[in-house]
């Protein structure tokens, strides 16, 4: 299997629409497995659906460099190229000196060769002296090709060109022109998970242009010459199969919730559960042993999901008969008594309260101050799915004012949670954070999720 990882030098260098665009016309010519660094849900639901195969995502913070290669080699099955998109610039990650949950600590894991994507907008010969600092501030991170982005004339791209490969004696082998046309469409795209997005006339028009424009200036048949074949190793991590399947874990998948890791269908169907899908913005509670209710955009589907009392009472219900519930975030304020959307947030004249699932005694507010960020805690004694530490990733607009007397299963010592280091509400055995957990990195809590499930309501 051949392999590349293109990154940016920065946030909004365009790499993410570049690696979409070269995604879908690579899959035209042969199986292509994404992945996508960082704890990321918006960027794999595109490069999922311009390839046929799932995105699995890869965190140098969460994951340690075997579980990183475990990851790679299970999504890269049947695929014949692995492309991998990174996060940010290329050496961003949690620390300022570290590299853990760089784009950078993620391609030295895999030992992939690494295509820059510059944001040459406005410089020309400072771009080579960008790329050559980018080559040398890391030897073991290898830079074999560059692509520009944002060039405004063909004597712009000229000189740039020149300049990167007389200097740093790496080819160039794309350069994109700036165009308006193309950051309002990806600006549109990246800010909309496709599984919604879909649902708009124009948005698969939005993707073709993208691969058009882009396919037009980069030359594919250079890209694929700097991949390198992988050298598989054979692990396995968190996928080898411990149960057959004894349980049925119903997941809400809908257009309001739909963020979730795609590991996550793996790790429990290795782990012995049948996985059934429901929306509980369109049908009733479907019976299951256990329920999960992941991260999304509940806010922007609040008078649906309150109208549809049949799923939201079922849930309730099933929280009080001790039924084994997981929820992140999305989940989190579904299972909140109401979710108040206050004036002026999208254009709304006046505060508007929806009803929501009522599991746990308090309200959700949005908008509220962003929260993006990476999360350490443990989980403690109250957790019904286990103890233990974990590393995560929060990122929210809303506050959750849950009840005094509510009870938290994790104590946060990096992160910001639901109130001050406490995180991950507690009702019989009901968890539900503003913490996404990566199913890979935490597959004992997965486990002891589906062992929950096993043993059934708590009498």
């Amino acid at each position: 299997m051949k392999a590349l990882l293109v990154t940016g030098d920065r946030s909004g260098s365009g790499k993410t629409s570049i690696t979409l665009a070269v995604a879908a016309l690579l899959a035209q010519e042969a199986p292509v497995q994404t992945y996508k660094v960082a704890m990321d849900y918006i960027d794999p639901s595109y490069l999922t659906a311009v390839t046929g195969r799932p995105c699995r995502n890869l965190d140098s913070y969460v994951m340690d460099p075997t579980l990183i290669r475990a990851v790679f080699e299970h999504g890269a099955k049947g695929a014949e190229i692995a492309l991998v998109e990174g996060v940010r610039g290329l050496y961003e990650g949690a620390e300022a000196i570290g590299d853990a949950g760089s784009t950078a600590s993620v391609a030295k894991a895999l030992d992939l060769p690494v295509v820059l994507v510059v944001d040459a907008r406005s410089i020309t010969r400072s771009a080579a002296a960008l790329v050559k600092g980018f080559a040398a501030f890391d030897p073991k991170v290898r830079i074999v090709g560059v692509i520009l982005n944002n060039i405004s004339s063909e004597g712009h791209r000229r000189k740039t060109v020149q300049a990167v490969e007389h200097f740093c004696n790496i080819p160039v082998i794309g350069a994109i022109p700036k165009s308006e046309e193309m950051r309002l469409a990806m600006r549109h795209l990246g800010l909309v998970p496709y599984r919604e997005g879909q649902e708009s006339g124009d948005f698969l028009d939005r993707i073709n242009a993208v691969k058009e424009v882009i396919g037009s200036y980069i030359d594919l048949d250079a890209l694929k010459a700097l991949m390198e074949d992988y050298r598989f190793v054979g692990a396995s991590g968190p996928f080898a199969r411990t149960h057959e399947a004894d349980v049925t874990v119903a997941v809400a998948y809908d257009e309001a919730f739909n963020f979730y890791y795609n590991d996550l269908f793996d790790v429990l169907h290795a782990g012995g559960a049948e996985i059934r899908t429901f929306s509980p913005v369109h049908d009733p509670l479907p019976a299951a042993d256990g329920y999960i209710v992941g991260g999304g955009y509940p806010e922007m589907h609040a008078p649906a999901l309150e109208a549809n009392d049949r799923c939201r009472e079922a849930l309730k219900e099933a929280a009080a008969n001790g039924v084994p519930i997981y929820a992140e975030c999305g989940g989190l304020i579904y299972l909140t008594e109401r979710l108040v959307l206050r004036a002026g947030w999208q254009g709304r004249e006046r505060e508007e309260t929806c009803t929501m699932c009522g599991v746990f005694s308090g309200e959700t507010v949005m908008p509220a101050h962003r929260t993006l960020g990476y999360v350490e805690g443990r989980a403690g004694a109250a957790c019904p799915f286990g103890e233990g530490a974990f590393r995560g990733h929060e990122f929210h607009y809303s506050e959750v004012r849950l009840a005094p007397e509510t009870t938290f299963a994790y104590t946060l010592s990096r992160g910001t949670g639901i109130k001050g280091a406490l995180d991950g509400a507690v009702t019989e055995q009901t968890l539900a954070s503003y913490t996404h957990l990566h199913p890979a990195a935490s597959a004992d809590f997965f486990r002891g999720f589906l062992q929950a499930c096993r043993q059934g309501p708590r009498s």
